[in-house]
């Protein structure tokens, strides 16, 4: 008899298996998450998901006029770089007051020095929100 009852056993086990039981995957692990974690997966999610449509393409001469001003007057600027993600989408533009510059760099507050020649677009003031650091 014990034999027999374990049979039925294992065949009601495995059928709940079979039909009844849905495996949830990672939904289960999800409630091990602290709060900071899901905040920063947040974050990071609502980061990646910005774009930052193109600019027209400045001449030189119409940034350096730009950046040149913006220095005298003590002016914030925001500049779009030429480079861009591994999607191909332009990146945060840098924004901040132009503290200097030489030769073909030019120095923003809290940046580090840019090549004219990386600049895509200049415009006066804080146009754009975000900046990267």
């Amino acid at each position: 008899m014990s034999k027999l009852r374990q049979i039925d056993d294992d065949q009601l086990v495995q059928r709940f298996f079979d039909h009844d039981y849905r495996d949830r995957g990672v939904i289960k692990w999800q409630g091990f998450y602290l709060s900071d974690h899901t905040a920063a997966l947040k974050k990071q999610a609502k980061q990646e998901a910005k774009k930052y449509p193109a600019r027209a393409q400045q001449s030189l001469e119409d940034m350096s006029q730009l950046l040149s001003e913006a220095f005298a007057n003590g002016q914030t600027v925001s500049i779009q770089l030429n480079n861009r993600d591994l999607n191909g989408d332009f990146l945060p533009d840098l924004v901040g007051k132009v503290i200097g510059y030489e030769d073909d760099m030019v120095y923003l507050a809290g940046h580090d020095g840019v090549g004219l020649m990386d600049m895509r677009n200049v415009e006066r003031g804080t146009t754009r929100v975000d900046s990267r650091i």
